[in-house]
């Protein structure tokens, strides 16, 4: 017998880039059609009795330089009781297209610190972190996309100390992801290996859904 984390009455606020946002700001607002919504959706139908407020803060193009902008006014202000970080793509992508101005690895991991920091100091919300994900096997050494397999590990790893030095909850996205990419290609689950369509969505909610689950005692 299972029982879920969140409570009724409690706030539960996603942040990101374009893969939280996947079209909140449009036609499918407030929570959009990836995997905030598909979560929100998997909540209301295993535990019905539940109020939960979700809250989409996602914002495409996003680096975490951007968040840090912005969390005062669209994290702390909320007070969630709940958070759930997914971010990180965009910074190895502008790192590697300019390394002057992108989001280097040092730079990810100040900026990640600090949010964690304003975070334990003004909410008592407890933290989910989604590590950054790349949905391609490509390790040629010869495109663009290998070179992302190349860094991202290093965003990756932040995300998980980050997961440790804040006594988080952690879901290893891009684990998952390589797991499904033994079995299916990519185009399975994403058009091209940044934004998932629906099956990647439900796989990204799933994960987090299961890492709620609480076993009863």
């Amino acid at each position: 017998m299972s029982g879920f984390a969140v409570q009724s009455g409690q706030t539960f606020l996603f942040i990101g880039d374009s893969i939280t946002d996947a079209g909140r700001r449009a036609a499918a607002a407030p929570m959009g059609e990836g995997y905030a919504a598909l979560f929100r959706d998997l909540v209301m139908a295993h535990y019905p009795d539940l109020d939960i407020t979700f809250i989409n803060k996602g914002l495409g193009g996003n680096r975490i330089t951007d968040l840090r902008e912005r969390w005062h006014d669209d994290v702390i202000r909320h007070k969630p009781d709940w958070l759930s970080v997914h971010i990180g793509i965009n910074d190895v992508h502008s790192f590697l297209r300019d390394p002057g101005t992108g989001v280097a690895p040092y730079q990810f991991r100040e900026d990640y610190t600090w949010i964690l920091q304003q975070t334990k100091q003004h909410t008592s919300a407890e933290i989910i972190l989604l590590d950054p994900f790349y949905i391609s096997l490509d390790e040629s050494g010869q495109t663009f996309r290998s070179r992302v397999n190349n860094l991202i590990p290093q965003y990756i790893e932040t995300v998980h100390q980050m997961s440790e030095q804040f006594d988080t909850r952690l879901i290893k996205l891009d684990d998952i992801f390589k797991a499904h990419l033994k079995y299916r290609d990519s185009e399975s689950f994403c058009a091209e290996p940044v934004h998932p369509g629906r099956t990647g969505h439900l796989i990204i909610a799933s994960a987090l859904f299961d890492a709620l689950l609480e076993s009863a005692d």
